[in-house]
């Protein structure tokens, strides 16, 4: 059987292992959750995911709930080249491990609590931005971005890892990708180092990265004009 694949491509994550099945020419039956509509919080969702979270797959009856779990099952299984998730170099696996824990509280937490405090509460809760929640990531964001450059990416590295792309960028550039859609990419393509990173990946990831940020690109729109409406209050 085909493997299932649950995802919405406005969680950071969902995109990451979408790039890498797109990328990698794996075959997947898509299963979009719209979580604007709440459809990760139903019975028959739960019953595949009790986290109520995407991204899922479903393999043949293997259900597996995490997105870094998923880029690793699928890269050994499906014996992609071995620059996504080394195989034959342990330590060159190890460095791969080494973003993918990192980005948990780093990257992939102030990305997120940036989009949730400046898209989320105000549009689906209907309720006030929390700015000094919003600085404080802000803060700490420029910090990751900090040891993006000077740890993962020192010497000129043109991955996070090596030489080449592996699925620690694609977590990564996913994570930065959603301040676009807050409006606040300009965290990250202040520091030259990150912002050549990012388009590096992006350029290696066509047109699967463009594709799956399409919808990051429209929620951009409507919290632009969003702001735009609120200054011209403020006349």
């Amino acid at each position: 059987m085909a493997l299932k694949y649950y995802y919405d491509l406005m969680s950071q994550p969902s995109r990451a292992v979408y790039i890498f099945l797109k990328v990698n020419n794996i075959p997947f039956v898509p299963k979009p959750v719209a979580l604007r509509n709440g459809e990760h919080h139903t019975d028959e969702y739960k019953k595949l995911n009790p986290f109520s979270l995407v991204p899922v797959i479903d393999d043949d009856g293997f259900v597996l709930t995490e997105s870094v779990a998923i880029l690793k099952y699928l890269a050994l299984k499906h014996n992609v080249p071995d620059h996504w998730y080394p195989r034959s170099d342990l330590q060159a696996q190890a460095r791969v491990d080494e973003y993918m824990n990192y980005q948990h509280l780093n990257t992939r937490y102030n990305c997120g609590m940036i989009f949730q405090q400046l898209v989320i509460i105000p549009r689906a809760m209907r309720a006030p931005v929390q700015w000094p929640m919003v600085e404080n990531a802000r803060n700490r964001l420029e910090t990751v971005i900090s040891q993006l450059d000077s740890y993962f990416l020192k010497g000129n590295k043109p991955f996070l890892c090596g030489s080449d792309i592996s699925v620690a960028d694609l977590l990564g550039v996913c994570e930065l990708m959603q301040l676009y859609a807050s409006c606040e990419e300009n965290i990250y393509e202040s520091n030259a180092v990150v912002k050549a990173w990012v388009d590096r990946v992006k350029e290696r990831t066509a047109p699967y990265f463009e594709e799956s940020n399409k919808i990051v690109n429209k929620v951009r729109g409507v919290y632009a004009k969003q702001k735009e409406a609120q200054q011209n209050a403020k006349l």
